[in-house]
């Protein structure tokens, strides 16, 4: 992996090197959670300028599942897209099905949203099937806090998400692969939180770094705070992720900030629902 960046005047100008491709930064990806990109085919997609989509690994595991997926040769094949894949770990989910699920140290066990089965989801795991399906770029398991504003969760949350990403970067080392890891920042619009979960995400040398915990249900002014406090933190040459932001009004701010890679379902959910 190379990421050359270029620093301006508050912003970055970068190009990503991936296993399917080049990929010039900043850059807006389409989310496919399941496979696709609801109401815009692979060759549409091109047409207007995407160079890299994203899935979500937890929804493709639930259905058709990593074996199936692998069997038609990786996530590339299954979509009709040649060009880079990220995929989220699950990690969300953690967050959006808290009626759902139990975390421990171990990991975070489920109850299916398709069948209603109990589903195990492990840092070694979320990754060996994100490694199974060919993504270029692979996300950690982490833990998503409820309430970015509630200190106590955020720091739990901070340690969790620490000590799962250790646990990914040694199943990294002993599962070397072609695509990138990407870790994930926790802390909610807690500054020292953030540092907390930088600086040790950072001394474990992964590709590239998310700030997670956003667009979680935070008002717009709470959203701004956790990027501009946490894009300063992140290795500077390495990518940057702001997850789930992609509302006109929020990139610019998020790209002057700092950031270089972005993705939001709300411009194919608003224009499918009109």
């Amino acid at each position: 992996m190379t990421f050359q960046v270029e620093d301006g005047p508050g912003c970055r100008r970068g190009l990503l090197s991936t296993p399917h491709g080049q990929v010039e930064t900043p850059v807006f990806m389409p989310v496919g959670t399941q496979g696709a990109v609801k109401g815009v085919a692979p060759a549409a997609l091109r047409e207007v300028g995407s160079t890299m989509v994203l899935a979500n690994a937890y929804h493709l595991h639930q259905r058709p599942g990593e074996g199936a997926v692998e069997s038609v040769g990786g996530l590339h094949s299954f979509m009709g897209w040649d060009g880079p894949i990220l995929t989220d770990s699950g990690g969300y989910q953690v967050f959006s099905l808290a009626h759902r699920r139990r975390i421990t140290d171990d990991g975070v066990t489920f109850q299916s949203t398709y069948d209603g089965s109990n589903v195990m989801l492990t840092p070694e795991r979320v990754l060996d099937i994100q490694s199974r399906m060919g993504v270029d770029v692979a996300m950690v398991l982490d833990e998503c806090p409820s309430d970015p504003t509630d200190r106590a969760g955020c720091e739990a949350a901070v340690e969790q998400t620490i000590r799962w990403a250790e646990r990914s970067a040694e199943w990294r080392t002993q599962n070397a692969g072609p695509g990138l890891v990407f870790a994930i920042i926790q802390g909610g619009v807690f500054a020292d939180l953030r540092t907390r979960c930088s600086d040790a995400l950072a001394a474990l040398d992964f590709d590239g770094y998310a700030c997670g915990g956003v667009s979680v249900g935070e008002n717009k002014d709470d959203l701004r705070t956790a990027l501009a406090i946490t894009a300063p933190m992140l290795p500077p040459d390495k990518p940057r992720y702001l997850m789930g932001v992609g509302y006109v009004d929020d990139l610019p701010a998020a790209i002057h900030a700092g950031f270089d890679m972005f993705d939001c379902v709300a411009p194919t959910r608003e224009a499918r629902t009109a």
